[in-house]
């Protein structure tokens, strides 16, 4: 019997859903439109629904929603019926995923919202549905070929839906000018929540910040670095930074200078500077290639805002 080639069966399934998703931009139309200013509006909660692998999609798309600030839920048909239809309030939108668009258990989900008049935006292939029949913004899927040896298991179809899914939720992130520093908020924690952390996000600020006067001696620079932890002292003049003395500065000026001496004279001028909306990876990569575990972080204005240390990044789990 002749050996299966796996990668060929493979190479098959991904090319016909490479090539049905190409019908995927029928689907942006007026309705489309319609259902991007209805979600991105919504005084409510959005509560995605669909049963079996729809149901899937939905749950992923909430997802992506809630994590662009639209307050959303999934809520499955078959448990509704058994007194989850409470959670559905007037003010929110259905959005419903059913490829087939006649699955019976959405019937009563289906008839509570029409009966109590909350917004149903459907999802279906078929215009003759009983989704898109009940909905108020119709979303009419393209008729796609599956990907599997059968041409029954949900495979282009599933994928079709997500694309939609997730172009909907790209609308809505121009609509309501949604940015990396609004995205961060609702990622605070793994991967992305890091790799979007600002050095204003890290920095020390306020009287954690090492500060002394250019006229004090080495002797009050060097408890000032004791006592603030940071192994460095900003020296202004005239309230504006005017040097940086590290700890190793003042050991090192110890060689040649009094504890008394004047602290600029071992200072270092024209310290090195990032702005706070510098990313927090920016500025290790920064302090790898100066060799330093400091940085000042300044304003637009070039106001000291902070300092960003090494052991605030390693903290935050910046590598």
């Amino acid at each position: 019997m002749a050996k299966t080639n796996y990668i060929n069966v493979a190479k098959k399934s991904a090319g016909i859903q490479i090539s049905e998703l190409k019908k995927i931009n029928k689907v942006f139309d007026k309705s489309f439109v319609k259902a991007v200013e209805s979600l991105a509006n919504c005084k409510g909660k959005v509560i995605c629904a669909g049963v079996g692998k729809s149901g899937l999609i939905a749950r992923k798309i909430s997802a992506t929603l809630s994590s662009i600030g639209v307050s959303s839920f999934f809520c499955d048909p078959g448990t509704a019926r058994h007194g989850d239809m409470g959670q559905i309030q007037k003010k929110d939108i259905l959005l419903i995923f059913s490829y087939s668009g006649n699955s019976e258990e959405l019937n009563d989900m289906l008839n509570f919202a029409n009966r109590f008049g909350i917004k149903i935006i459907g999802v279906a292939s078929s215009k003759n549905s009983i989704l898109l029949k009940a909905s108020d913004i119709k979303l009419l899927l393209p008729k796609v070929k599956e990907a599997d040896i059968t041409s029954i298991v949900p495979t282009s179809s599933t994928t079709i839906t997500l694309v939609l899914g997730d172009a909907l939720c790209a609308a809505i992130q121009h609509k309501k000018k949604f940015s990396k520093e609004i995205f961060k908020r609702f990622h605070k924690g793994g991967s992305l929540g890091r790799t979007l952390l600002l050095v204003k996000d890290i920095m020390v600020t306020g009287k954690k910040i090492p500060i002394i006067d250019r006229n004090k001696t080495i002797e009050q620079a060097m408890r000032i670095i004791s006592s603030k932890k940071l192994g460095l002292v900003l020296v202004t003049k005239k309230g504006k930074v005017f040097s940086i003395c590290t700890d190793g500065d003042a050991r090192r000026g110890l060689g040649h200078f009094s504890k008394m001496d004047k602290i600029e004279k071992i200072a270092t001028r024209n310290p090195l500077k990032i702005h706070e909306d510098t990313t927090a990876h920016k500025a290790l990569s920064i302090m790898n290639q100066k060799k330093i575990t400091s940085l000042i972080v300044s304003s637009k204005s070039g106001r000291v805002k902070g300092i960003c240390h090494i052991h605030n990044l390693l903290s935050h789990g910046i590598k």
